[in-house]
């Protein structure tokens, strides 16, 4: 077997098409995007490039054929914060069910990352943002994987543990049916609040997006900068966020809390466009925008997709999440709206306060992932993710 890094079209293309042979037999995988993937690895479309570095290899037998690929990375913002050692990661990965196999994958990871001073990597996770292309799943085989969230065999799991990587934190995706009650004490959370005149609850106006980047950046930047490994997100990674979600969003998925008419919190979510891009087999051409077109029109989505969450400290224990959350359910629940499902994002199981919230929306876990951590020095210390307060 060799190991080959991607460095041409023929090579990006079998990086694309491993995992197409792979899981032609799985009912519920979906194809992403061939666009998606590549952006991630594009120094004029990734902003990760400015703070770090990514390679990416294949792996071949001796008779050619392409049997696993794998990507290693570094953010420079990030490799010591909430960390005890320089950690680096590792994604993408995918592979026949053969330990040599994937061990010379990881191999490789641990190689190219110790020669950039890296003493742990972090697997499966993304070159970016923490709601793309990360963890492991571990649990939820049998439902189909959200835009741009990790789906794999089960094997995969026996694979990372064999080689010594360890559970550093659960990721637990929880839905709920849109039509299903909200908690009691929700209610009274938002019944509190609204006695309460300099706060307001509502989705973003059709007028109001171009402010939408500047919401986002307040809120998450007070809410989720500057917490574990979480980097501060900049104005103009907030801009193209938004102008990702753009030709999909619906307004009324956007719902922020104001006080004194500043953003202090946000519930925002998007169609989930799984459900329409799992027709058009990674391809994004004009046949496929036929397609979507006429599904939007004939076969409209029904499930909805939470992608953030937050509330700023100083406005927690407050009510501000109970009187959000209360305000889209009279909305989300009235016949104007056509979604009947709800994911949401996962949250990690060090965020015990945000696992309580959906918990009290009514929603339970469907699908579970694992982020995985590689100590290349095992005699060392193995401490999971500390726990948020």
């Amino acid at each position: 077997m060799q190991i080959i890094e991607v460095q041409n079209q023929s090579q990006i293309s079998e990086f694309l098409n491993l995992p197409v042979r792979l899981y032609k037999e799985e009912p519920h995988w979906i194809r992403p995007l061939d666009k998606d993937i590549e952006n991630v690895f594009d120094p004029d479309r990734n902003k990760a490039f400015k703070d770090g570095a990514c390679s990416r290899w294949i792996l071949r037998t001796n008779e050619g054929l392409v049997i696993g690929r794998v990507a290693a990375f570094i953010l420079n913002s990030t490799i010591k914060k909430g960390n005890d050692q320089p950690t680096g990661g590792m994604g993408f990965f995918e592979c026949i069910n053969d330990q040599q196999a994937a061990f010379m994958l990881f191999d490789r990871c641990q190689e190219w990352l110790k020669s950039r001073g890296m003493e742990a990597m972090d697997g499966p996770i993304n070159f970016g943002s923490r709601e793309k292309w990360w963890g492991l799943l571990v649990e939820g085989f049998d439902q189909d994987p959200n835009y741009q969230c990790n789906y794999n065999f089960p094997y995969y799991a026996s694979l990372f543990e064999t080689y010594g990587f360890k559970l550093y934190f659960n990721q637990l995706t929880f839905s709920r049916h849109i039509m299903e009650p909200l908690s009691e004490r929700l209610s009274y959370k938002a019944e509190l609040i609204s006695k309460d005149a300099s706060y307001s609850f509502r989705f973003i106006a059709k007028g109001e997006l171009e402010k939408l980047p500047e919401y986002i950046q307040t809120v998450y930047n007070k809410a989720w900068a500057n917490r574990a490994e979480n980097p501060e997100l900049t104005l103009s990674q907030a801009k193209l966020l938004v102008k990702q979600m753009k030709p999909i969003l619906d307004p009324r998925l956007l719902w922020f809390g104001f006080h004194h008419q500043e953003p202090v919190s946000f519930f925002l979510s998007l169609p989930e466009i799984n459900q329409l891009f799992k027709h058009i087999h990674g391809k994004l051409n004009w046949m496929a925008l036929v397609k979507l077109g006429w599904m939007k029109v004939f076969k409209p989505n029904r499930k909805a997709f939470g992608i953030l969450f937050g509330v700023v400290p100083a406005h927690q224990g407050k009510g501000v999440d109970g009187a959000m959350i209360v305000a889209a359910r009279d909305l989300y629940q009235s016949d104007s709206m056509p979604y009947k499902e709800y994911e949401m994002n996962w949250i990690g199981d060090f965020n015990p306060k945000m696992i309580q919230v959906v918990e009290q929306v009514g929603a339970r876990v469907n699908k579970r992932h694992i982020t995985y951590r590689k100590l290349f020095d095992e005699q060392k210390p193995f401490r999971r993710h500390p726990i948020l307060n």
